[in-house]
């Protein structure tokens, strides 16, 4: 689809040579029977060279594309309006580029604000000091945790500062729902100053997705959805739902960043030999999940209470994160597929099937590099 959208900016603007060449009587042009100044052929040559450069940008994924495409449209929809008998379907390809360009100047946008909150969170996760966790640590956890956090080489290593991931995998938003739509995102995530910023886009359907973004900063949550990446679905923050939400999903995602489970904001409680609940208190909230193990001390499922909607009357279900496969990575077994779902009127609707990859961890002064 990429490719066929440089072609047709390039084609586009090859047509604009037309122009220039009527203008400067170089050879017959039948196809334009207005007449041009030599003026506007000028417009119309230089046109063609924008576009040519607006179909390189695009080959070089360069981000910054869809400014001069604007720019561009705006000089050959001037240049149409001077020879419009001749030249106004040229105005259907000028609306399609100019449509992409706005969803790309959005999905810019996003990325732009995305980063920002990016380097927030990684900046503020160096200003705190890590401590190596000793083993009489583990004195003030379950056995079965004590037996996890041995396994994944947790005491008496440094602990997790950051860690960020790519994430793929297919998603539902109804239980109704027949087709999977494909979902790719990434994910920063700070450990000793809890927090994270998870960027997603879903495609829907070809040509049609939309872009997400779920923030944790100091306690609190905010979520963005916007289809196209320019038109908001949603845009929550200040929201005591989503607070909740936000972090009940830290607590969920914590095996894949497992010495935050000795973090001070985490108490543990057994609730038998296999399965144990975790409390998290920050910023004057608090959340809880339940971890469940089998006999070797191998991670089954994380399960926890959110709320699926923000609205008035949402009640909070349990969201239950099922592990699908597991792989070693920087000496700890993580699960690096999962299932999620929620028990809605004790349905079980799973909604996300993901996996990760590209796991990056930092500890000490080491900092992350954002990927703009």
């Amino acid at each position: 689809m990429k490719y066929a959208f440089i072609l047709l900016v390039s084609v586009h603007g090859l047509i604009h040579l037309l122009g220039f060449v009527k203008a400067f009587k170089l050879v017959e042009v039948n196809q334009l029977k207005v007449e041009i100044s030599k003026s506007i052929g000028l417009i119309w040559l230089v046109t063609t060279f924008l576009f040519i450069a607006i179909g390189l940008l695009l080959l070089l994924n360069n981000n910054l594309w869809w400014l001069p495409a604007i720019i561009t449209v705006a000089f050959s929809q001037t240049v149409i309006f001077f020879s419009w008998q001749d030249a106004k379907f040229g105005t259907v390809v000028n609306v399609i580029i100019l449509v992409v360009a706005f969803v790309a100047m959005g999905a810019w946008q996003l990325r732009t604000e995305a980063n920002q909150d990016i380097e927030q969170l990684l900046t503020e996760a160096q200003t705190e000091q890590s401590v190596v966790p000793t083993k009489s640590r583990l004195a003030s956890v379950p056995p079965i945790i004590r037996q996890w956090l041995q396994q994944n080489k947790v005491i008496e290593t440094e602990p997790i500062v950051t860690v960020s991931f790519k994430q793929k995998g297919q998603m539902k938003l109804k239980p109704d729902q027949k087709k999977w739509y494909k979902a790719e995102a990434e994910q920063y995530v700070s450990v000793k100053r809890p927090g994270f910023v998870w960027n997603a886009s879903v495609e829907m359907m070809p040509l049609i997705h939309v872009a997400g973004k779920d923030v944790f900063h100091d306690g609190d949550g905010r979520m963005q959805m916007e289809l196209l990446s320019i038109l908001p679905v949603v845009h929550i923050a200040n929201n005591n739902k989503v607070d909740q939400s936000t972090m009940q999903r830290f607590l969920l995602e914590l095996p894949w960043y497992p010495s935050a489970a000795l973090e001070p904001y985490i108490t543990w409680e057994s609730l038998n030999p296999t399965t144990a609940q975790a409390t998290m208190s920050y910023k004057g909230k608090t959340g809880s999940a339940i971890y469940y193990f089998d006999e070797d001390g191998n991670l089954d499922k994380v399960s926890a209470m959110r709320y699926k909607d923000h609205d008035d009357n949402a009640e909070p279900l349990e969201c239950i994160g099922e592990v699908k496969e597991m792989k070693m990575v920087d000496g700890k077994m993580i699960p690096t597929k999962m299932d999620v779902s929620w028990l809605v009127k004790g349905e079980k609707f799973t909604w996300y099937q993901l996996e990760i990859y590209d796991v990056v961890y930092t500890r000490g002064t080491r900092r992350l590099q954002v990927v703009s």
